[in-house]
């Protein structure tokens, strides 16, 4: 993404090219980039957003502070189409009312999408990422430096994973689920601090944030002269929960097929027009989509299939597979031998993963620090600030608590997939 996207390293705060994936009993699997050309770049969102909004302008966008609290999208939502918004270009708290006519609209307005609405695009089932911005000190960074960790388990997903993933000075630190177990979010918050404790003692929650996450398209992405691209369309991919280069490929696909449809100007686009950008979408990208679905169905099902998938990834093929997919989104073919290989790796890696991790299972002391380096860390130290759940004696199951106030809008911190 980085170089197809042709974004700056400075805004990049930490070049992964290491990867821990840790399993429910706490088995560790080290999975590295072997080709230094390439990396995961971590950068925060708020970095990122800035630079985009800054070159935009550049190019000559026309950037408006103010938030759309209307759309009139005419008969049968194929215009005139004309915008309401609060203009807060003076600073003042309630902003000034201001109306704009526009020939298109593409809605790039995230998972609760305003466009969405209004061109009844349908909605969609979403998983609700919540993390929390721990600081550590510099000592401690070092650690991850250029280190991610995945961690699965009923403890801290019942259908996803949690993760730590560094950035600038602080790591990330989150969970995701569906939102029908919405109500476990912050008992599962709770999970992966634990799990991850013993690296986040000295740590203090400088920011909390929350938001939607779509599982899968919606049934609509074009009306009319409306488009849809992002997390608006959809666009964020099973098992890894990627959002952020697909937004970026989405909207950059669309913006081809319009610019191609007006002629220079000449013409205004058509539904059909747009709906170009949809077909090729689908057939670029489809197939990864379905796959990955596919996988999370397999291997995020019960902590026995997610055993198993942690064992999976200690071989080196199936390393090259992962890192391959996620650097360059795509499904990446494998030789027969390969195909094969990996084919018996899943059947005896799901059968040894039954008795690895039974339903009651209990997780084993972490490898990066023993026991007794984490008990006198606990005793003069501990994490600062963030979630604080009450949880009962016997801990089978994450405590459902009330959730509280977290930053909601789309701050999701994107990890950059590039090459120098």
């Amino acid at each position: 993404m980085v170089s197809e996207f042709d974004l700056p390293e400075s805004i990049i705060d930490r070049k992964v090219r290491n990867m821990k994936m840790i399993s429910p009993s706490n088995r560790e699997v080290d999975i590295n980039l072997d080709n230094n050309d390439e990396y995961i770049g971590m950068c925060r969102r708020e970095v990122m957003d800035a630079f985009l909004r800054d070159r935009a302008a550049s190019f000559g966008t026309h950037l408006i502070n103010g938030l759309v609290t209307k759309i009139d999208t005419g008969a049968n939502r194929q215009g005139p189409y004309t915008l309401t918004y609060s203009d807060y270009a003076a600073g003042e708290a309630t902003g000034e009312t201001r109306m704009l006519e526009v020939d298109l609209i593409v809605g790039a307005d995230g998972a609760n999408s305003r466009v969405a609405k209004a061109m009844d695009a349908g909605d969609y089932n979403v998983a609700i990422a919540f993390q929390e911005r721990i600081k550590l000190p510099p000592e401690e960074m070092k650690y991850y430096e250029n280190l991610a960790e995945m961690y699965v388990g009923t403890d801290v997903s019942p259908d996803f994973y949690a993760w730590v993933f560094p950035k600038y000075d602080h790591v990330a630190v989150g969970t995701g689920t569906m939102q029908k177990n919405q109500s476990l979010i912050k008992g599962l918050q709770q999970g992966i601090r634990e799990r991850a404790s013993n690296r986040l003692l000295k740590g203090e929650v400088i920011k909390v944030e929350a938001h939607p996450i779509p599982e899968h398209p919606r049934p609509r992405r074009v009306v009319g002269r409306m488009a849809l691209v992002g997390d608006a369309a959809g666009y964020v991919t099973k098992s890894s929960g990627e959002g952020i280069y697909f937004a970026a490929k989405s909207g950059r696909m669309c913006a081809e097929e319009i610019v191609a449809a007006s002629q220079g100007g000449q013409r205004i686009p058509t539904e059909a027009d747009l709906k170009v950008y949809i077909k090729k979408w689908d057939k670029k990208y489809g197939p990864t989509y379905k796959v990955l679905e596919i996988l999370q169905n397999i291997f995020y099902s019960n902590d026995a299939a997610r055993e198993a998938f942690v064992e999976m990834c200690d071989d080196k093929d199936v390393q090259r597979l992962t890192f391959d997919s996620y650097l360059y989104k795509r499904v990446v073919a494998m030789n027969p031998w390969q195909q094969l290989k990996l084919t018996f790796l899943t059947l005896a890696a799901v059968l040894r993963g039954q008795a690895l991790a039974p339903s009651s299972y209990s997780p084993v002391a972490s490898a990066v620090r023993s026991p007794e380096q984490v008990e006198a860390m606990e005793a003069v130290s501990a994490i600062k600030g963030g979630i604080r759940v009450k949880r009962p004696e016997a801990k089978t199951h994450p405590s459902t608590t009330t959730p509280g106030k977290a930053d909601s809008q789309d701050s999701r911190e994107p990890a950059l997939a590039g090459k120098p």
